[in-house]
């Protein structure tokens, strides 16, 4: 399989990704996922699926992972470490904790592996469009390699810095977003409170100052009562868990982050944690006792 590429993690994000690397990147391109009907789909769009991941370790020259746990993320990198060849580059577009990047970075090093860690933002709407904004950490030389292949992905690429800059810049985005999604939550909660319909609220605001590209993602989402998971709850409750175990590190706080995750987690424990992220609307309604819906997107 030499020139190949594999891609590990087919989920909602990681198979559009890579069907765009099939489409655009001209090379030969092998999948894994532990879910059968996820290769499936990808070699309908292409792809060659891999009946074990050991194909892809001992085979390609780049390996992608998009994975949703850190704990597989690091089992991943060390079977790579460990079977892979030589000169293979890895590149990680999960949402990893930075620590865990940086340490397997150092162990790929000494077994001449290189690994950038190059999370995504934008969602599978943006996966499918190849037009995720990628924020990469690693060696500048090693990032050039892999650049032309990330721009099958993704319309904003940027190297941030050192191995680990990528997932802390990831971080810091979903510490953002979660700020803004917990908004748009909270407002459209208080207009049906205060007696409005929220999609006209939502028509009347989405022009002004309080315009974003959360608020038109997610506020047609919540009014439709559509929780379907274009960016799932649980991943976006781990980036943000490793926000706060990294600001503990550093002796910071960061209030509004810790107020999310708290949100989050509560809906964990009613069991919708696979749920889209802005289905934390469910504790704004709750709180206010009102339902976010509409006539008009009925």
């Amino acid at each position: 399989m030499t020139g190949t590429i594999g891609f590990i993690g087919l989920g909602i994000m990681g198979l559009p990704m890579a069907a765009n690397l099939v489409k655009k990147s001209g090379r030969v391109v092998y999948g894994f996922d532990v879910v059968q009907e996820r290769c499936d789909l990808f070699q309908q769009a292409g792809g060659k699926a891999a009946s074990k991941p050991e194909q892809i370790y001992a085979g390609c020259d780049v390996i992608f992972l998009c994975l949703p746990t850190n704990e597989l993320v690091k089992d991943y990198l060390q079977a790579i470490i460990d079977f892979g060849r030589e000169g293979t580059i890895v590149v990680d577009m999960g949402s990893t904790a930075p620590d865990i990047i940086i340490e397997m970075g150092e162990e790929g090093k000494r077994k001449g592996i290189e690994l950038v860690d190059a999370p995504v933002s934008g969602g599978e709407g943006y996966a499918r469009e190849g037009t995720l904004a990628i924020m990469c950490g690693g060696d500048e030389e090693v990032f050039a390699k892999v650049k032309p292949l990330l721009h099958c992905m993704g319309s904003s690429v940027v190297h941030v810095g050192k191995t680990g800059s990528g997932s802390v810049t990831k971080l810091i985005n979903n510490m953002i977003v979660g700020a803004n999604i917990a908004a748009v939550c909270e407002g459209l909660a208080f207009a049906v409170k205060a007696g409005l319909d929220p999609a006209v609220v939502y028509e009347a605001i989405k022009d002004g100052g309080a315009s974003s590209t959360i608020l038109d993602l997610k506020a047609p989402k919540i009014i439709k009562r559509d929780f379907r998971p274009a960016a799932r709850m649980a991943v976006h409750q781990k980036d943000l868990r490793n926000a706060v175990a990294l600001a503990e590190k550093l002796g910071v706080s960061i209030p509004m982050t810790e107020m999310v995750l708290g949100y989050m987690d509560e809906m964990e424990r009613k069991g919708k944690i696979d749920e889209d992220h802005c289905a934390i609307a469910g504790v704004y309604e709750e709180n206010m006792g009102v339902v976010i819906k509409s006539e008009k997107y009925s």
